[in-house]
C-alpha cells in the first residue's frame, strides 16, 4: 500500500504515525510546493508540485498516483480541499481512494459563515455571525451582540487574519484593513467577494479540540476530546485529554449529519453560561490530532485496515483521559540550496 499526502508542510508527525502502522514494503509519498517543507524529509518519496491553483495541479497529482501506484490520497491543507473534492472521481478512476469529503461537505466547512448556519440548522450552537459590517452594526445597536467581537477571513486557514476589536471605531477600521490584507494573501483567490470577512461574537471560555473520526463511507468510528491549554500559530500547542460527554455528543451529531469522509477537526468553546458553541469544522487531520494519537487513538491503523478491505477494531480508537502533552520544536536537515 502506497499513500500520498499532499501539502504536507510541517505535519511530519502524521507521516510518522502512518509509518508506524504500515508494512515495511509500503511507501509514503509526500508533496508540497515548497522544497523546504519539513515533512517532505520524512517521506519515502518527496516531490515538489505546482501551487494548488495552478491549472496543471491535479494532472501532476494524477501522474504521481500512476507512477507510484498510489492506493489512497490525503490532503492536509484547507485551500486544497475544494480542488481535490471537485476532482475525486478522476482519482477513483485510477483506482485511488481519495480520503476527501464531497464538495458540498467541504464547502460547508470551508465557508465559516456557512459553517455557523449549518451548525444552527442541526440544533447546535455557534457564535452569532455576520458577513456584512452593516448587519453587525445593526445587531450591536439592537443589543443582540456586544463588544468584544472577533474578525477573521470567511474562507480562512490557521490563524491568518484573526483580530479582536473592542469598539465601533476598531470594528470599522479593522474590517477595512482585513479586507485589503486578505486580498493580498494566499486567501485572495477564495475571497474574491465583498463579504469575505466574518464578524462573530467573541467567546473566552474553555476551548476543546475534537477529532470526529469517520470511516471511508461517512460512518462514525470515534470521537476524541481534548481541552486546549495553549495555542501557537493557530494550532493546539498544549492540551489534555478529557472525558466530556456533552462535547463528545456534539461530535457524534456532527458526524451523523455531515457524514464527512475520514477525519474532521472540530473546535468547540464553552460559553460563560456553560453551553457549548461549535467554532469551526475542518474535514482533514488537524494540528490537534497528535494529542489524540499519543493518548491511544490509533486512527491511522483503522484507516489502513479499511483501505486494505479489512475490518477495524474500534477499541483501538479509545482515548486515555487525563494525559497531557505539549509540542516540542526540533531541527531536521534540509537538502542544500533550498529556499
Amino acid at each position: 500500500m502506497n499513500i500520498l499526502f499532499t501539502c504536507v508542510g510541517r505535519r511530519g508527525y502524521l507521516l510518522r504515525y502512518f509509518r508506524e502502522n504500515m508494512q515495511p514494503s509500503d511507501r509514503i509519498v509526500a508533496t508540497d510546493m515548497a522544497p523546504s517543507a519539513v515533512a517532505l524529509q520524512l517521506a519515502d518519496c518527496s516531490l515538489t508540485v505546482p501551487s494548488v491553483y495552478d491549472d496543471s495541479y491535479i494532472d501532476h497529482l494524477l501522474s504521481i498516483c500512476r507512477e507510484h501506484s498510489i492506493s489512497a490520497i490525503f490532503s492536509l491543507n484547507d485551500l486544497e480541499l475544494p480542488i481535490l473534492a471537485a476532482a475525486k472521481q478522476r482519482f477513483v478512476q485510477l483506482g485511488v481512494v481519495p480520503v476527501i469529503s464531497d464538495p458540498e461537505v467541504v464547502d460547508i466547512c470551508f465557508d465559516k459563515y456557512r459553517t455557523a448556519l449549518w451548525v444552527e440548522q442541526q440544533g447546535l450552537m455557534s457564535p452569532r455571525s455576520f458577513v456584512s459590517l452593516s448587519a453587525a452594526e445593526a445587531a450591536l445597536a439592537a443589543g443582540v451582540i456586544h463588544f468584544p467581537l472577533m474578525l477573521k477571513p470567511r474562507w480562512g486557514s490557521g490563524s491568518i487574519g484573526l483580530e479582536v476589536v473592542d469598539d465601533l471605531d476598531e470594528l470599522k477600521t479593522y474590517h477595512q484593513i482585513l479586507q485589503k490584507k486578505v486580498r493580498r494573501s494566499i486567501l485572495a483567490q477564495v475571497s474574491a467577494c465583498d463579504d469575505c470577512i466574518i464578524i462573530q461574537e467573541f467567546l473566552s471560555g474553555d476551548e476543546y479540540g475534537v477529532d470526529v473520526l469517520n470511516d471511508l463511507h461517512g460512518n462514525l468510528a470515534a470521537v476524541a476530546v481534548k481541552r486546549k491549554i495553549a495555542m501557537r500559530a493557530g494550532e493546539t500547542d498544549k492540551a489534555v485529554m478529557v472525558d466530556n460527554p456533552e462535547v463528545e455528543n456534539i461530535g457524534e451529531r456532527v458526524s451523523q449529519r455531515l457524514r464527512h469522509i475520514g477525519p474532521l477537526d472540530m473546535d468547540v468553546m464553552q460559553r460563560s453560561d456553560g453551553s457549548y458553541c461549535v467554532l469551526e469544522l475542518n474535514p482533514r487531520f488537524g494540528g490537534g490530532f497528535p494529542f489524540s494519537y499519543e493518548a491511544g487513538v490509533n486512527y491511522p491503523k483503522s484507516l489502513i485496515q479499511w483501505l486494505s478491505g479489512s475490518q477495524s477494531d474500534l477499541s483501538t480508537l479509545r482515548q486515555r483521559n487525563g494525559l497531557a502533552f505539549a509540542k516540542l520544536d526540533t531541527l531536521l536537515p534540509l537538502p542544500t540550496n533550498q529556499k
